[in-house]
């Protein structure tokens, strides 16, 4: 079956691209979650145009992406949270609000795709955020004060 996908899904496609998936992937996944549309011909040529539109909006990010990059090193948040004694958080710091702090404190945007914590932040101290964005990376420092 033919499909349309109206956002990114991971280890299909980007939005905009016409995919042949399964029936039954489509009716009982990309359908419900409504993350795909069936492929008929009225609406390919629409999706034409729009995935030019989407192409030009990502270069505009893109390069808006790197001058934050380039700031991204001198970045510091800070996060104050619970904690007992011995500096364990009572509740593990995740990805979303660790881009909240550094929206708060150093005013650079990032999607939480481009942040791959390998766990999440559960104690007190200092910690290197790696990001990635297409083949750079880097990192922001982190603090976490106990409250």
């Amino acid at each position: 079956m033919k499909v349309i996908l109206l956002t990114d899904v991971s280890k299909l496609g980007r939005k905009y691209d016409i995919k042949d998936v399964a029936n039954g992937y489509a009716t009982n996944f990309l359908f419900p979650k409504k993350l795909a549309q069936l492929a008929i011909d009225s609406k390919l040529k629409e999706v034409e145009v729009l995935k030019e539109r989407y192409a030009a909006e990502r270069k505009v990010q893109a390069k808006l992406l790197e001058k934050d990059f380039k700031s991204l090193e001198k970045a510091e948040a800070t996060i104050t949270a619970k904690a007992n004694e011995q500096g364990h958080l009572f509740q593990g710091l995740h990805t979303e609000e660790i881009l909240e702090a550094l929206r708060r404190d150093a005013q650079i945007n990032l999607d939480p795709d481009m942040v791959k914590l390998p766990q999440a932040i559960k104690a007190v101290g200092e910690f290197q955020i790696p990001v990635t964005v297409g083949e750079k990376a880097g990192t922001f420092k982190l603090t976490v004060n106990p409250e």
